[in-house]
């Protein structure tokens, strides 16, 4: 019987940095871009997501480039606009990658429903699997998954939990 070739674990950094609303996993490449930011009481969830989006993981301490944490801590400070200057690289389907860049787009302090993002991919019929793909986004914060809200306006799902979604938007000024 022939061996199997087995690709060999993806390897990342792993650093945790402490915010108002947990600690925060910062999973970085070997360039210093951010790959995942999750809450540490949702590491299982992060692990499965870099899992199904890498392959093996290889998760090793390692401290994030200095600028990412201090833009992440000024974000947290009331800076929102430093999270826009963190490199991040991300790998999903080419749907998932089209929503998630999207997700970028949406402005500190505004929300869009799952609907509207459809709308702006130009994938108006896509809603629910715009749904699964913010469900699916390794990179919290950054790429604002938390932005996005039901079309009634109500707070609907997040990955790291309501409250701290809704701790997130009234961090940004939107009134939930």
């Amino acid at each position: 019987m022939p061996a199997r070739l087995t690709k060999p674990p993806v390897s990342f950094g792993l650093d945790r940095l402490g915010t108002p609303i947990g600690i925060a996993l910062l999973v970085t490449d070997a360039a210093g871009a951010l790959r995942a930011l999750d809450w540490e009481d949702y590491e299982h969830r992060m692990r499965e997501l870099l899992r199904l989006h890498y392959g093996a993981v290889e998760l090793n301490d390692q401290p994030a480039p200095a600028a990412m944490r201090t833009a992440l801590s000024d974000y947290f400070d009331g800076d929102l606009g430093q999270i826009s200057g963190i490199a991040w690289r991300i790998a999903g389907t080419p749907f998932q990658q089209k929503v998630w860049n999207a997700l970028a787009q949406i402005p500190a302090g505004t929300t869009m429903s799952y609907g509207a993002l459809a709308a702006r991919i130009d994938m108006p019929k896509a809603i629910r699997a715009v749904g699964h793909a913010n469900g699916s986004n390794p990179i919290s914060v950054v790429l604002p998954c938390h932005r996005l809200i039901g079309a009634d306006g109500s707070l609907v799902k997040y990955g790291g939990g309501l409250e701290r979604k809704r701790w997130l938007l009234r961090h940004e000024g939107v009134a939930v």
